[in-house]
């Protein structure tokens, strides 16, 4: 009896989706480069040097973190402090890894960087896809440029922060900006409203019950709901199927 053997990916193919992965990562980046020039300006603004925008983006790529601990560094603040709010702050990430697709990746060290790199822009660009269409080269081809948009929109940041005369307010507001767009575009994407009132409903519910901590308590409720409702999902076709 013969036996299919699974081909690796050809040259060209690879190609393909390492472009495919390129051109998925444009609509995250609208907002990536944005935003890193907003952490570049922050730097220099906060009278740090210059070089701690690279630094940051390469070591902790993460820009809702990287923009807290530029106002943090800035401060003094205690490392106790600056550890809690990294933990809080980055927690989220644990919840991405239950359905980003890292089983795709095989090398070790590829998949090391898909880990470090697995941000909110990358998770909700991925998240729009449909699952044939993920790969591996495509995956990292994104995840890399989003963080090139990234870095390079830092060092954009710091130039620019040093060549204006006057300090820009509001910077803070693009990181919540992105993350609205990326929300309304997974939406129109999946038209999942169930899991966006779900969503709505656990900020709601942890912004009143525990404001110190609303991100992690949303987050942690958000959880055990998708969970509710999957168990549900899951239940009704096989009474469906009992009852037929």
């Amino acid at each position: 009896m013969r036996q299919d053997v699974p081909t690796q990916m050809t040259t060209p193919a690879r190609r393909q989706q390492i472009a495919a992965g390129a051109r998925d990562s444009f609509s995250a980046g609208l907002g990536i480069f944005p935003l890193g020039i907003a952490l570049g300006l922050l730097v220099i603004q906060a009278d740090l040097p210059w070089w701690l925008a690279p630094a940051l983006s390469l070591s902790a790529f993460a820009g809702s973190l990287e923009l807290l601990l530029v106002g943090m560094m800035a401060t003094v603040t205690p490392l106790a402090a600056v550890t809690l709010t990294v933990l809080v702050v980055n927690f989220r990430h644990v919840f991405y890894a239950f359905s980003f697709p890292l089983h795709l990746v095989k090398h070790p060290l590829a998949k090391a960087y898909a880990v470090y790199a697995m941000i909110d822009e990358a998770y909700a660009v991925n998240a729009a896809l449909p699952e044939a269409e993920r790969s591996a080269p495509r995956l990292l081809a994104m995840q890399i440029a989003c963080e090139t948009y990234w870095v390079g929109g830092g060092l954009l940041g710091v130039a620019l922060g040093a060549a204006l005369p006057a300090p820009i307010k509001g910077l803070e507001f693009a990181l919540c900006a992105l993350f609205t767009v990326l929300t309304l575009d997974a939406f129109r994407s999946r038209r999942e409203l169930p899991s966006v009132l779900l969503a709505v409903a656990s900020v709601a519910v942890a912004v009143v019950l525990a404001p110190s901590v609303a991100l992690f308590t949303a987050l942690l409720l958000f959880v055990a709901l998708l969970t509710a409702r999957l168990a549900l999902t899951a239940r009704r076709p096989a009474k469906d199927a009992a009852g037929a």
